[in-house]
Parts: structure tokens; C-alpha cells; sequence
């Protein structure tokens, strides 16, 4: 495999020129975008709406400037993202879809419609097997992504508490991941049912197959057997009212690879194209209900065919960059007796780690880690 091309451009504008979203549809023609067929193709364009209280995600304007390009080539897009495993403002499609409306984005304000893609509950997948997965055989994706014919990734690249950095392979292969796709990635164990939560209204045990749920009639409560439970997370998925929860327990390392896997799932075999904008960088996934100061300078928008290539190129721009004075990575940095890491992630949040992601990714031919840098004015 050959060196992938990556198209970079920065966030200057000339006075009184064109306008960024402007900027990104140019670069995103001189990268190729236009070689994909689009006429009449359902496409899909997969990002991060941003919980609510967080204002680091991506401003919908960038959402609607690859809309529009998408329409000009004849596509039908749509933007997407599937439902979190945890509690929180994006759980079920109602829910999601009121968090996206408020953070702005609107088929009006995008210029397509927004569908949450593994549907009402979470539940709305589809098995998708991993070619030369080692720790995934077959990925649970939302319906509606596997369903479209073209797959694009608009990506915040920003820091991650676990994973180092979220980048376009956190985009898509956690964010496609079904909430019991969510679920097989970052935990390696069992649920269990908070007893205070649970109303007993018995909609789990609809979806348990393995005969590890039970319905105390005297206590009106659900139970778990965790000798039958297989970690399905099908009962996280039935259950409104957030007494289902699993713990974040998969070692991180095999919670990167599992990415890669899932990542490879939804890409592999079908049209695609990947953009990432390293901007408010914040420490934190816009999975928060908040977010901190930038750690890092905005440096530019990116974009390629190569989802690793891409992330590998985010990475490279990012540890050549200054910390911004204030931010948790420059405080980390000025701690008496703390240790340099020589990596602006690490050192940010000491406790994660992303190398594993991107290793394993080239390793089972989701891409390559080798590009070239082209600058588009």
C-alpha cells in the first residue's frame, strides 16, 4: 500500500473573502470528494452532535457546507450518529434528536435531514462481520448507516479522557456502534440493575435471549443471572429509564483496537471520504455536558480517503503545536515533578492512550499510517 493523500488547509481568510465553510467546500474538491458517484445515493454523513452543555462540537455551518457539496453532486445526505450506552441527553432517538435541535442542528440550519441511526431505542442494528477482526467478529451498526450507499465522516478532533484523542476513527467506529455495539467495545463485563431505578415494567426481558433476566414478583424488580448473561447489552437498550448500566471496564488498549474493528465494519467495501477539523481542542470528549479551554491552537481542516491517514496526519499537525497557556495540558506541564510524556495527549490526560488504535488499524488493512501532506491554500 502506497502513501494515502491527505489535503490540509488552515483557518485564515482573507479580508473580506470567503468564509470557512466556503474554504472547506474548496478543499474538499481539490481532495477528490467529487470522484465519489453520488447521483441519487443515499449518503451519510456521520458526526457528533455534542451533548448538551458542551459547545466545543462542531458548528453545524461546517455540517451544511458538506450538505450542500454532497447535493451539488447529486446525493441525498443526511447527517447521522447513533445513541450513547450511558445515560445522559442522546440515549434514545427523542431525546438525541432535541439535543441535536438545540445545539443547532435542523434540517433547516443543515440543509438535510438528521436521522439517528440505530434507531428509537438504540436497538437498530445490523451485524456486521470484521474481516480479519481479532477481537470483533461482527460488528452491531446502526441500520440506517449501513444503509446508505456513501459514507462520509466529519470529525472534531479533540482529546479523549480514554482513547487520547477522538478522531475519525472514534467517529465512526464508536459513534456507528449500535448502543449494544457501544456496549462490546468499552466494557468487557456484565450489566447491572440499580433496584431504586427499576419500575418493573419487564421491556427487557423481551430482548434477553439467553435466559438471564427474571422478573421478581414479590420484590416487582428485575434480576440478573450473570452466569447466563453474554453482555449482549440488548436490556440497556430496552430499558427508559436508566437502571441498566455496565461499567466502562475494557482495558483501554483493547477498547482502541476494537474501534479500529468496528471502524473497518462500516467502511470496508463501500464509497467513502473522511474530514477532520483540529479546532477547540478541547481535553475531553464533546460527550460531556461540558467542556474545558483548548489545549491545543485550531490548526486547519483535513480531509482524505483514508480514515487512518487522516487521524495519523491530525496527530502529527497536533504534537508539532504549541499548548495554549491556561489550558489542562499546559497546567499538567507546569506541575512540579510531572512526568513529560513528549505527547501534547498523554500529557493532558496521563491515564489515556491512543497509540494502540492506530497500530492495530494499519495491522488489519484499514488503512495506512504512511501520506502525503498537501497543502490547498
Amino acid at each position: 500500500m502506497g502513501k494515502a493523500k491527505v489535503y490540509f488547509t488552515d483557518f485564515r481568510t482573507k479580508a473580506f473573502g470567503d468564509g470557512l465553510p466556503t474554504k472547506l467546500k474548496k478543499m474538499l474538491k481539490k481532495a477528490g470528494i467529487g470522484d465519489i458517484d453520488m447521483d441519487g445515493r443515499f449518503v451519510a454523513i456521520k458526526m457528533h452532535f455534542g451533548e448538551l452543555g458542551n459547545i466545543s462540537y462542531l458548528r453545524p455551518n461546517y455540517a451544511k457546507a458538506v450538505a450542500d457539496l454532497v447535493k451539488e453532486l447529486g446525493g441525498k445526505p443526511f447527517l447521522t450518529d447513533c445513541n450513547t450506552m450511558y445515560p445522559g441527553k442522546r440515549k434514545n432517538a427523542l431525546e438525541h434528536l432535541e439535543c441535536a435541535w438545540e445545539n443547532g442542528f435542523t434540517p433547516l440550519t443543515v440543509g438535510c435531514p438528521v436521522l439517528i441511526g440505530d434507531g428509537l431505542k438504540g436497538t437498530d442494528d445490523v451485524e456486521v462481520p470484521v474481516e480479519g477482526g481479532e477481537y470483533v467478529k461482527a460488528a452491531k451498526i446502526g441500520r440506517t448507516i449501513m444503509d446508505a450507499d456513501v459514507f462520509i465522516s466529519l470529525t472534531h478532533f479533540k482529546g479523549h479522557e480514554m482513547t487520547g484523542f477522538g478522531g475519525a476513527i472514534k467517529n465512526i467506529g464508536m459513534g456507528c456502534g449500535s448502543r449494544a455495539g457501544k456496549t462490546e467495545q468499552h466494557s468487557g463485563g456484565k450489566p447491572n440493575i440499580d433496584e431504586e431505578k427499576c419500575v418493573g415494567c419487564r421491556a427487557c426481558l423481551k430482548e434477553c435471549a439467553n435466559d438471564a433476566l427474571s422478573f421478581d414478583k414479590e420484590a416487582k424488580k428485575t434480576r440478573i443471572n450473570h452466569d447466563n448473561c453474554v453482555g449482549c447489552g440488548r436490556c440497556l437498550g430496552a430499558c427508559n429509564f436508566d437502571a441498566i448500566a455496565f461499567g466502562l471496564d475494557s482495558a483501554i488498549g483493547d477498547l482502541n483496537r476494537k474501534m479500529a474493528e468496528y471502524t473497518k465494519a462500516v467502511v470496508d467495501g463501500r464509497p467513502q471520504f473522511h474530514i477532520s477539523l483540529i479546532v477547540d481542542v478541547s481535553p475531553n470528549c464533546d460527550c460531556h455536558g461540558e467542556n474545558d479551554v483548548p489545549i491545543l491552537p485550531n490548526l486547519g481542516m483535513l480531509a482524505s480517503a483514508d480514515a487512518l491517514a487522516l487521524d495519523q496526519a491530525c496527530v502529527d499537525a497536533c504534537m508539532e503545536a504549541t499548548p495554549l497557556p491556561g489550558s489542562q495540558l499546559a497546567e499538567n506541564l507546569s506541575q512540579i515533578g510531572f512526568v513529560d510524556h513528549h505527547d501534547h495527549f498523554t500529557n493532558s490526560r496521563p491515564e489515556s492512550e491512543w497509540k494502540t488504535c492506530l497500530e492495530h488499524a494499519e495491522k488489519i488493512g484499514l488503512g495506512t499510517r504512511e501520506y502525503e501532506l498537501i497543502v490547498v491554500k
